[in-house]
């Protein structure tokens, strides 16, 4: 009896694939890239060289989809952790890109710096349940300058030991990349065997496949590294004024891209990953926490499945500016909702505001409403041990279940998620402990979680050739 969910019927996925194929064939996408449509040209598409529109025939846009790699597994530093995709399996995702911190001690928001880099990524390490990583705030003002791109490779895998997701918009740095990845990983086809990167590709919406991001791309394709197709259209505003339009755009986006990637580089791996997201309708404003952008992104992974490619999702989102009833409601309505539709990547833990402002409390608190999601995923398991039908006639009428071994098994066996994060006992023992919160509670866990965290080592000869190629990268800066 597991927890089914479903948004779209089979039918209706079909009807958004098929709309999918006809807006490429006959609407098409711009493509910035001259080298990009080139390619897609010689693949097969039309190519208006005076707008720069590409159209893709359905042939084209079938092929694509049957050349694409789907099951595939990524890799990190850590010895021994990997993560399979399309295999049934599910993590998440550090969100990043926060331009201010909430500091829960002060409650104030300030700008970040690199401390709180380093102290939530070393969280995220420690937090098993995050497989991947976003840089968790703004890139530094250097970043896509040679020295401070190295330098930011560098402490990256140094600290994170899991699976790097990441991109950048300055091409004639990649071959700085390819050499850090080298070091760290022993050589190009060993980084084509672990995967420990994936590429971000986001689109932007309407329907355009944009120049810097995807030239950069273009030129580590020969490191065979994961794609993830990211839009991130905004029902309203950057798409159609309807959720079913809204779909159907960030499927044209999410398809039109991979054909682009499998012209390229034919059997590419590949992630569905639009972010679907809605304004609100009073300020224009992106709504991070409304209902219809978990709605529209659960529906995304649907379309995912349809095409049987690996799916990251976005959820765990909300507008509030510090952890509150709000942030609760909003946060735990699209956890469960997209963690019901069965992603393999969930994008969203630690950050508030829209995906502004870093709270290391808040990812905390947020990968324990994922564990809640994960149990609420497995609905009521049905085996012939749990029956109990046997139990239910020894004890009889009138009579207690606490002291029967089999409530003592299951109670550590997964029919019972037992928090430990949080408010669990009676009010009198809330009291004596001097009433904490959730927030205070999770920053004791915080602190000692970054108490604990040791961060895998870079061996000597990799620290070494490292320190080299930054030498080499601040002379180019």
């Amino acid at each position: 009896m597991q927890v089914r969910f479903q948004i779209l019927s089979d039918a209706e996925k079909a009807q958004v694939h098929e709309r999918t194929l006809k807006v490429l064939d006959t609407v098409g996408m711009r493509c910035d890239t001259a080298e990009g449509r080139r390619i897609l040209a010689d693949a097969g598409a039309r190519v208006d060289r005076a707008t720069r529109v590409v159209r893709f025939p359905p042939e084209l846009v079938e092929r694509s989809l049957a050349q694409v790699k789907k099951e595939f597994t990524v890799h990190g530093r850590r010895p021994g952790w990997s993560f399979p995709l399309n295999a049934g399996e599910f993590t998440l995702l550090a969100d990043g890109g926060a331009t201010a911190v909430f500091d829960v001690v002060t409650g104030e928001r300030r700008p970040t710096t690199h401390a709180d880099w380093l102290a939530a990524t070393r969280l995220h390490d420690a937090l098993d349940d995050v497989g991947f990583y976003w840089c968790p705030i703004d890139y530094a003002l250097e970043y896509e300058q040679p020295g401070g791109f190295v330098r930011y490779y560098t402490e990256v895998f140094a600290t994170f030991g899991k699976h790097v997701q990441d991109s950048f918009g300055t091409p004639a740095l990649a071959p700085l990349l390819k050499e850090v990845l080298d070091i760290v990983f022993g050589g190009r086809e060993a980084v084509r065997e672990q995967k420990p990167l994936s590429f971000l590709l986001t689109p932007a919406s309407p329907l355009t496949i944009e120049h810097d991001y995807t030239q950069t791309w273009l030129a580590l394709r020969d490191y065979g590294l994961p794609v993830a197709i990211m839009p991130m259209p905004l029902q309203g505003a950057t798409a159609p004024g309807s959720r079913l339009g809204t779909l159907l755009a960030a499927n044209c986006e999410t398809i039109g891209t991979l054909c682009l990637v499998q012209a390229a580089a034919p059997g590419t791996p590949v992630i569905y990953s639009p972010v679907v997201a809605t304004m609100d309708p009073r300020t224009g404003m992106y709504a991070a926490g409304a209902v219809e952008h978990a709605v529209l992104c659960a529906a995304g992974t649907e379309m995912a499945r349809y095409y049987g490619l690996p799916a990251e999702s976005s959820g765990l989102c909300t507008q509030t500016y510090e952890p509150d009833l709000q942030t609760a409601w909003e946060k735990a309505n699209g956890a469960l909702l997209v963690a019901l539709s069965d992603p393999d990547v969930l994008v969203g833990p630690g950050l508030l505001g829209g995906a502004t402002i870093l709270c290391l409390e808040q990812i905390v608190m947020d990968v324990e409403m994922i564990r809640l999601a994960r149990q609420a995923r497995t609905g009521i398991p049905v085996r012939d041990d749990l029956w109990l039908d046997d139990i239910l006639d020894a004890v009889g009428p009138c009579g207690s279940f606490l002291g029967e071994r089999s409530t003592r098994h299951n109670a550590h066996h997964g029919e019972w998620r037992v928090s430990d994060l949080g408010v669990q006992a009676s009010w009198d023992a809330w009291r004596a402990a001097g009433s904490p919160t959730t927030v205070a509670a999770a920053h004791e866990r915080v602190e000692q979680l970054l108490a604990d965290q040791v961060s895998l080592p870079l061996a000597d000869d990799q620290a070494a050739a490292l320190a080299d190629l930054q030498r080499r990268a601040d002379a180019a800066s």
